[in-house]
């Protein structure tokens, strides 16, 4: 989900984050379990793009996010066809695509805080066992902003190689789990300071 929140009053930004979050977990499995021909697929693209573009995403939103899939598509759908075929490259690429594009479709039109409220609802029942719902709640809430967080620390040590004129290939993690450490150090002491950290 690496798109962010953008205002707007399309339907889907009127539709609470509960039954938005719930009903792409529904999409999501059905898009798992359902083997969909290759047209099936194309019309699934098809769908998951226009849900996407009724965001107010636009078409320079929605070519973006198909953009920043490109690398997903290459490799995954690569591999399939080297060791499988095209058909089934076609089709299990195309699931995933669609999925992650349905994610960005929710993403765009969810409030951060939003879901963190919907998990602690969800998360409400294991009062029973002495759990308090506002840990698991923060902590899933928290692992799902990094992937915004991560792709944006990815692209910063992208551009400080570009300024230096290097490639430093793999060696290019070093510095983004330096900054990964970084962020998550300065999470904890905003965490502390608000008394939300155990």
């Amino acid at each position: 989900m690496i798109s962010l929140y953008r205002a707007g009053d399309s339907i889907l930004h009127r539709i609470p984050a509960g039954w938005k979050l719930l009903a792409l977990a529904i999409c999501a499995l059905a898009i798992s379990i359902t083997r969909l021909p290759t047209t099936g697929t194309i019309v699934l693209l098809g769908a998951a793009t226009t849900v996407l573009l009724s965001t107010g995403a636009g078409l320079r939103g929605t070519a973006l996010a198909w953009w920043r899939l490109r690398w997903l598509i290459v490799v995954l759908g690569g591999a399939l066809v080297v060791f499988v075929d095209v058909t089934a490259a076609v089709q299990s690429t195309g699931r995933v695509v669609a999925m992650l594009l349905l994610a960005e479709a929710v993403t765009r039109t969810t409030r951060t805080g939003d879901p963190l409220d919907v998990l602690r609802r969800l998360f409400r029942p294991l009062r029973v066992f002495g759990v308090d719902p506002e840990t698991p709640a923060l902590a899933v809430s928290l692992t799902i902003t990094m992937v915004p967080v991560l792709a944006g620390l990815l692209e910063q040590v992208r551009d400080a190689q570009r300024a230096r004129g290097v490639r430093l290939g793999v060696r290019a993690a070093v510095p983004l789990l330096v900054l990964a450490m970084k962020h998550a150090d300065d999470v904890g002491d905003a965490l502390t300071a608000r008394g939300l950290a155990r």
